[in-house]
């Protein structure tokens, strides 16, 4: 990839490392069309390759399914995409069909469905000789593999990030004659420098005179007959060293040492008896896996938790192990584990010392659980914080819940559980007092104004929501009913969304709060801009509002969706305000 995604690349140097790797005897090159500097350079590298080969008898792997705008990486893997893209690498190679055609990344606007029979029709149609997947899970394995036979995978595996075989993708790939191809086998260049200094590495390196890139690359194969390293080759000197490591045969002992450094959890002695258990709490962030382990505490549970103690979830596995091993019989784990992979060691750990691991999933929706989060933050810091806060701060950012649900593979029996249980937290409460949320957008105001002088009210909006104003404060006869207007005002001050407020009051003659998201367009980088529920949260976090008895007036999808995650009642105006004649819908007493 780098001979051709860097600034500085040499094309002849490129052609004359890989002309002398093929000589010496390397017969597989991993390549993609998007491995250049951007869309204007798509298929660099298999244009370097297709000089590289020619002449010569070597196996081909290109992908497609990614983009680069402006050297961004993007997925688009829908069917007509990979269409085109594979014609246009079958072509860049100078082949008459691809040797084997992968997926390079799902989309996740796109069904994977709809990405594999794009692909089986590559097959059918002589495109490819042969097709697969590139970083996928086993559930997403196994959704490929119901719909047509897949020749091949490739995932990142390394000493470092060992998933595909803690998680069972290594032994699917067995099972089902499939190749695994093993991108990043040294962890890229951060982890090549890391597998030199690792002692273990280099104490095998050293009595079996080789390198400790070598020994790594051998004992990844040594893994499964089915896992194919490809070293990311810069240098010949890189290159030749992948040859050297198919040659290497790792002795007893090596194996064990690395084994047991890199690949075993826990150095605790399993107690064999069959004696209590691990309960592994797991969802999404944000689901109320919190709230749940509590209650295991209360009852005698010991908890361990990432986000308390730090460090990796390999890491927490090990303390697991030690707290075990010290005598504790009832233990609860609460992460969002979202993989087989990251569940493995739990489950070996548990089974190893003779006890049972059940599973509870909390399967809280992905609106239920933005809301939790938004509240969770309302909680610690009293305001919702800005995007560039949320890391810092230890909030979520709106994209991690996405990818986790992204990611998900459902917890089964057959990964070692006793039992797995779904169960679904219950929303958490808000305040006491009713409310009255309306979008201002192209429903009270023309528009989107940017300045109090350009504020113009839509025909019967006023009348609207004094009515409203009133009904609600009939019903809350001891306090002032709470209205606000929701706006998305990007780029504007605080003082400029306060400015449009005053105005708004003195048209309307209502007391009415506006409640504004600043942020630009694009990827939700806050939990403001709708359909995320942030400003109504905030609204009854500093009013007492009851969102359920809180009415939310709106306009298409986004509000609609506002609502939901909110927890709040909707009315849609389709047309127009109901007139002085027309009933007002209120929300009735949850």
């Amino acid at each position: 990839m780098r001979l051709s995604t860097v600034r500085e690349r040499d094309d002849e140097r490129a052609l004359a490392m890989l002309i002398g790797a093929i000589d010496a005897g390397v017969d597989l090159l991993d390549t993609a069309d998007a491995y250049a500097l951007d869309d204007t350079d798509l298929g660099h590298n298999e244009r370097l390759i297709a000089r590289a080969i020619a002449g010569r008898r070597v196996e081909v792997v290109t992908k497609g399914g990614l983009v680069r705008p402006d050297g961004a990486w993007v997925p688009n893997g829908r069917a007509k995409h990979l269409a085109t893209a594979a014609r246009a690498s079958r072509d860049r190679l100078g082949v008459d069909a691809i040797d084997l055609y992968l997926l390079h990344a799902i989309d996740p606007r796109t069904p994977l469905a709809t990405s594999v029979r794009a692909l089986a029709k590559l097959r059918d149609d002589g495109i490819a000789r042969a097709i697969g997947l590139s970083n996928i899970t086993p559930t997403q394995l196994e959704e490929a593999l119901a719909i047509t036979s897949i020749d091949a995978i490739e995932v990142e595996l390394h000493p470092w990030k060992l998933d595909a075989v803690r998680g069972g993708l290594v032994a699917q790939c067995e099972q089902r004659g499939l190749r695994l191809l093993a991108h990043r086998p040294l962890g890229g260049p951060p982890g090549a420098k890391r597998v030199t200094r690792d002692p273990v590495i280099a104490t095998i390196a050293e009595r079996l005179g080789a390198t400790p890139h070598e020994v790594v690359v051998a004992w990844l194969r040594s893994l499964s007959p089915a896992i194919v390293p490809i070293p990311g080759a810069t240098r010949i000197t890189t290159a030749l060293g992948a040859v050297r490591a198919t040659q290497l045969v790792l002795d007893e002992d090596a194996r064990a040492a690395l084994a047991a450094r890199f690949l075993e959890i826990g150095a605790a002695a399993g107690r064999g008896e069959r004696s209590g258990e691990l309960v592994v709490i797991l969802g999404m962030p944000g689901a109320g896996k919190s709230t749940l382990a509590e209650d295991y505490v209360a009852r005698g549970y010991t908890r361990l938790n990432r986000d308390e103690r730090g460090g990796t979830l390999v890491e927490l596995a090990r303390e697991v192990d030690r707290v075990i091993a010290d005598g504790a019989d009832r233990v609860v784990v609460d992460n969002t584990y979202a993989s087989r992979s990251s569940r493995a060691p739990l489950i070996s750990i548990a089974s190893r010392h003779g006890m049972t691991a059940r599973c509870i999933a909390i399967t809280t929706p992905l609106e239920q659980a933005q809301s939790n989060a938004v509240s969770r933050m309302l909680a610690r810091h009293g305001r919702l914080l800005e995007p560039s806060e949320l890391g810092a701060r230890g909030e979520l950012a709106p994209n991690v819940q996405f990818k986790y649900r992204r990611d998900y593979d459902p917890p089964r029996l057959d990964e070692g559980f006793a039992t797995v249980e779904e169960v679904r937290a219950p929303r958490r409460a808000t305040g006491t007092r009713r409310g009255f949320t309306v979008e201002l957008e192209g429903i009270v105001w023309k528009g989107r104004p940017r300045s109090p002088e350009d504020i113009e009210l839509l025909p019967g909006a006023a009348d609207a929501l004094r009515r409203w104003a009133t009904s609600i404060a009939r019903r809350e006869p001891s306090n002032a009913a709470a209205i606000a207007g929701t706006t998305w005002q990007p780029g504007a001050s605080a003082d400029a969304i306060h400015a449009l407020a005053e105005r708004l009051r003195v048209l309307l003659e209502l007391e009415i709060e506006v409640l504004a998201c600043p942020h630009p367009a694009g990827p939700p980088i806050c939990w403001c801009r709708k359909p995320l529920p942030g400003l109504a949260l905030q609204l009854a976090h500093a009013r007492d509002l009851d969102l359920s008895k809180t009415l939310h007036v709106g306009r298409g999808p986004a509000d609609r969706g506002f609502a939901l995650r909110a927890g709040m009642p909707y009315v849609e105006i389709s047309a127009r305000w109901p007139t002085p004649d027309d009933p007002l819908p209120l929300p009735a007493d949850p």
